[in-house]
């Protein structure tokens, strides 16, 4: 009643008056339209009330910033390898530099670093000494067939497999992805299988700018046992994905001298080499060729040629002068002959020119300075002239034939002395 009487005073003294019920229930009546009239405060939600009250702080104020998020969570590996992986947070970027690195060649020979894809080629890499800094993978059993050793010193992230094939320019991805440093030649580990199979023969290509084309002569020149394989400028880089795909490993089965002037090639030859061109875009050449007697090791004519080929002597380059009087550069004229002739002196190197732009004349001086001459594949007229890639491959493996067959020829006069 106290509180009643303080909050409606007349209502008290109507209660006390004769009659004064009806005066209260009126007084009573005031009273609640009194309070119902007081001014109400509306309260913001909580997450407004705090960010109004963060916004009238001075700076000084306001709360610290939230710390960053914690990295992502390192396992250890559960197939009992011994080895640290990390699963790799939604969004993780490093995926992104990956395709960076694959597919620019400026951003390659920035960094030095290059990307390779799929699990043989990674053995391969591994197995031949070249450095792994990150690997991606999405299955454990992955790291199962590879070197533990190069393993534990690599950054291992596990991805899902749809972010991986999202990525991978194979059709069929294996879940496998690896960023090594740049390999150097100098510092490889070749096959011991290689090297004890390795011949006096190396390849020096020239203007091979299709990548499909030099992943294919790569691969030849490892089957057939070449010494070394020399890349002049112009030629594509053979650390792109499509050479490494279609060199199936051979990148670390033979040393690769990439981006060479022609200047610095001869010092990347062994001493006495003599240098070979492979050539069959020039018809002309074919016809000026002459018979020789006994061909060379019974090689006979090829099927459709009455002739046999022969090596003539090589005539001097003529100077070349315009109607200005210029001098320009003057193309040596080679003897010409079929590659089943006899052709390899040991050592020996042979030029692959590409499809498009051909030989260049730093090749022909080369293959002249050294006495080397233009080997042709005949062809059937009217057909165009052969795939780079292909025509590496007869002429390299022919050239081992030879090469083996004068090992042979050898041994056998050691251990069977002509007497007198």
């Amino acid at each position: 009643m106290a509180a009643l009487g303080r909050l409606a005073p007349g209502l008290g003294r109507a209660l006390l008056q004769p009659g004064g019920t009806r005066g209260a229930a009126a007084a009573g009546r005031r009273g609640v339209r009194a309070l119902r009239r007081s001014p109400v405060r509306v309260l913001p939600p909580q997450k407004e009330r705090g960010g109004a009250a963060g916004a009238q702080r001075s700076p000084r104020e306001r709360p610290p910033t939230p710390p960053p998020p914690p990295p992502p969570a390192v396992e250890w590996s559960p197939a009992g390898l011994g080895l640290r992986y990390e699963k790799a947070a939604p969004g993780d970027r490093r995926l992104g530099k990956v395709v960076t690195i694959a597919k620019s060649k400026k951003f390659r020979d920035h960094h030095g670093k290059v990307l390779l894809e799929g699990h043989r080629l990674i053995k391969d890499a591994l197995e031949a000494g070249a450095v792994l800094q990150t690997l991606f993978f999405s299955t454990m059993g992955h790291l199962k067939e590879l070197p533990e050793a190069q393993l534990k010193r690599a950054n291992l992230v596990k991805v899902k497999f749809e972010d991986i094939k999202s990525w991978s320019d194979l059709v069929t991805p294996q879940g496998l992805i690896g960023i090594f440093s740049k390999p150097e030649h100098a510092k490889m580990s070749y096959p011991a299988t290689q090297l004890t199979n390795s011949l006096p023969l190396l390849l020096i290509c020239d203007n091979i700018r299709d990548p499909g084309n030099l992943g294919t002569i790569l691969r030849s020149a490892a089957g057939a046992g070449c010494e070394k394989v020399l890349l002049t400028k112009g030629c594509v880089d053979p650390w792109e994905p499509k050479v490494l795909r279609a060199g199936m490993g051979a990148h670390f089965r033979l040393p690769i001298v990439a981006s060479l002037d022609w200047e610095s090639v001869p010092s990347n030859l062994p001493a006495g080499v003599r240098v070979c061109v492979a050539d069959n875009k020039d018809p002309g050449a074919q016809a000026e060729v002459a018979p020789v007697p006994g061909g060379a090791g019974g090689a006979g004519s090829a099927p459709g040629n009455p002739r046999a080929p022969a090596e003539s002597k090589p005539k001097a380059a003529p100077e070349c002068e315009d109607e200005e009087g210029a001098v320009s550069v003057c193309v040596p004229e080679l003897a010409a002959q079929h590659y089943y002739e006899s052709w390899p002196r040991t050592p020996v190197a042979v030029v692959i020119g590409g499809e498009t732009h051909g030989l260049s004349p730093d090749a022909l001086h080369l293959a002249a300075s050294t006495g080397g001459t233009r080997l042709l594949i005949p062809v059937v007229p009217g057909v165009d002239s052969l795939n780079a890639a292909v025509a590496a491959s007869i002429v390299l493996f022919e050239g081992k034939r030879q090469l083996l067959r004068k090992h042979k020829q050898e041994d056998e006069r050691q251990q069977f002395p002509v007497a007198g």
